[in-house]
C-alpha cells in the first residue's frame, strides 16, 4: 500500500480554526471586518512562518559498524526527542503569537484613529 494524502493538509486544517477562532473571537467582541481580516491575515502570516520553522532537518554522521537495526533505532529516539522538543515549544510559541498579533490589531487600532 503507498503513502497515504489528506486532504486538506493538517496546515490548511490548523489555519482554517485558527481563522474561524480569530473571526468569532473578534465578531463576539463588536470588532467590525476591517479589524477582523486585518487580525486574520497577520495570525496566518505568523502561523506559516511557524509551522515552517518546525520542519527540523539535520544530517548525522553516524558510526562505521552499526547494524540496520542499531540505525533505525537511533533515527526513532532522535525523532522522539525532536517531537517532544516541538510539542514543548509549540505551546509557548503559540502564546507569544497570541499576544503578538494582539498588540498589532491594537496598532493598528490606534493608526485608524
Amino acid at each position: 500500500m503507498g503513502n497515504i494524502l489528506e486532504f486538506p493538509s493538517e496546515q490548511a486544517k490548523g489555519l482554517a480554526y485558527l481563522d474561524r477562532q480569530i473571526r468569532q473571537l473578534l465578531t463576539n467582541k463588536g470588532a467590525d471586518e476591517d479589524l477582523i481580516d486585518y487580525a486574520a491575515a497577520q495570525l496566518t502570516r505568523i502561523y506559516k512562518r511557524i509551522k515552517e520553522s518546525e520542519q527540523y532537518c539535520f544530517g548525522i554522521r553516524l558510526p562505521e559498524g552499526l547494524t540496520e537495526q542499531e540505525r533505525t533505532a537511533l533515527k526513532i529516539d532522535i525523532d522522539a526527542g525532536l517531537e517532544t522538543i516541538r510539542k514543548e515549544n509549540h505551546g509557548l510559541i503559540i502564546e507569544l503569537v497570541a499576544q503578538l498579533v494582539l498588540a498589532q490589531v491594537q496598532i493598528f487600532q490606534l493608526r485608524r484613529g
